[in-house]
């Protein structure tokens, strides 16, 4: 634990507080513009009917596949970040801990991949597998942890802020469950990218405003 031991300058040994959170706002970006980008260049590859998940498999699954994990570490880095600067405060507990569900299940969903399904890669099912393999069951799993923490956390964070920002916060939870949750089978991909950017980019302006307040 020497690693985390925090230091007078508001640090933990070897890395900054601001850098673990400047970590820990750039897991969204990196997740979603690396997982767009090969969506619209690799060929054959359909967003409005393949979940980003099933770009880990394939000639070049290695990217997405490193995307997940190294987007999940990033997230990490980000709970560490979070759990110095908010230590003794409002979400001091449970809002580091929620941001690290998030990181540990994007690792787990990047380790473990999902089915061939939807007709990628080229030769699957056109539809769901019949059956699913034990990894798949891992990866949704995974899925499900992330992007469930990361909703719970919005209201966690939103005791922290004042009325606009508390609001806010709320507003995004109740807009990824609604995204999610919306009884579409059709639109699952593209509800999935939705609420994916809805989550992460608040967890990227919430971790740029705790630098910002850090400051003053």
């Amino acid at each position: 634990m020497t690693s985390m031991t925090l230091t007078r300058a508001g640090t933990t040994r070897g890395v900054p507080t601001a850098t673990l959170l400047a970590a820990g706002a750039a897991a969204g970006p990196l997740f979603l513009g690396l997982g767009l980008a090969q969506a619209f260049t690799r060929d054959g590859f359909d967003l409005s009917r393949q979940p980003l998940s099933l770009l880990s498999l394939g000639e070049h699954g290695w990217i997405q596949i490193a995307n997940f994990v190294v987007s999940g570490l990033l997230a990490l880095a980000g709970a560490a970040g979070f759990r110095q600067a908010l230590r003794g405060g409002p979400a001091g507990t449970w809002g580091p801990a929620l941001v690290a569900v998030l990181g540990v299940g994007l690792v787990v969903a990047g380790v473990l991949r999902a089915d061939p399904s939807m007709g990628w890669p080229a030769g699957a099912p056109e539809g769901n597998p019949d059956t699913m393999s034990w990894h798949s069951y891992g990866h949704g799993v995974g899925a499900m942890l992330s992007f469930g923490a990361l909703t719970v956390a919005c209201l966690v964070f939103a005791r922290r802020f004042g009325r606009a920002g508390a609001l806010s916060s709320i507003l995004v939870a109740a807009a990824t469950v609604v995204v999610m949750a919306w009884p579409d089978q059709d639109s699952m991909s593209v509800r999935m990218v939705l609420g994916s950017a809805l989550v992460f980019g608040w967890l990227t302006a919430v971790s740029l405003h705790t630098i910002t307040e850090r400051k003053h």
